[in-house]
C-alpha cells in the first residue's frame, strides 16, 4: 500500500532560512555601506578633471578665463559680459551639474590661494568651504 506523504517546510526550517538571509544582507550592506561616500568622492574628482580640462581648452581659444563672475557658466553658453571671449566654442556640451552633495562647484579666477590660474572645488560632504574634506583642482 502506498501512502500518499505530502511534503512541506515547516516553520523552524522557513525561520532558519529568512534569519540567513537576514545575516547576509546584514554584511552586504556593512561592506557596501562605505563605498557610497568613496563613490561621490571619486564623482566629485572626476567632475572638477573634465571642468579644468574645458576651462583650459577656453584659455587656449581666448587667451584667458572665465572670470568668477562669469563663473563655469561661461563653459555652456558664451559670456556677454566683459571680458567677453572672441573665440568661444562651447565647452561643456552635457551642461553643468552640481557636486554629488547637491551644491554647486565653486570657481575662482584669478585663484585666491596665491597661485596663478583659478580655483575650481566642491566643499565636499560636510558642505563647508575651507575644511579638510573639500575636494579640489590644487590638491
Amino acid at each position: 500500500m502506498q501512502r500518499n506523504r505530502q511534503h512541506a517546510f515547516t516553520l523552524v526550517e522557513i525561520m532558519l532560512v529568512v534569519v540567513i538571509i537576514g545575516i547576509l544582507m546584514t554584511v552586504v550592506v556593512v561592506k557596501l555601506g562605505g563605498r557610497q561616500e568613496e563613490a561621490r568622492i571619486t564623482a566629485a574628482q572626476a567632475d572638477i578633471r573634465a571642468y579644468s580640462q574645458a576651462l583650459d581648452l577656453y584659455e587656449l581659444d581666448n587667451g584667458f578665463y572665465p572670470t568668477t563672475e562669469q563663473g563655469l557658466a561661461a563653459l555652456v553658453t558664451k559670456p556677454t559680459t566683459p571680458p567677453e571671449p572672441r573665440n568661444w566654442k562651447g565647452y561643456l556640451q552635457t551642461g553643468l551639474r552640481n557636486d554629488p552633495w547637491g551644491k554647486p562647484y565653486i570657481y575662482r579666477y584669478p585663484s585666491e590661494r596665491g597661485r596663478t590660474g583659478y580655483d575650481l572645488f566642491s566643499a565636499g560632504p560636510d558642505g563647508v568651504e575651507g575644511t579638510e574634506d573639500d575636494i579640489t583642482n590644487w590638491k
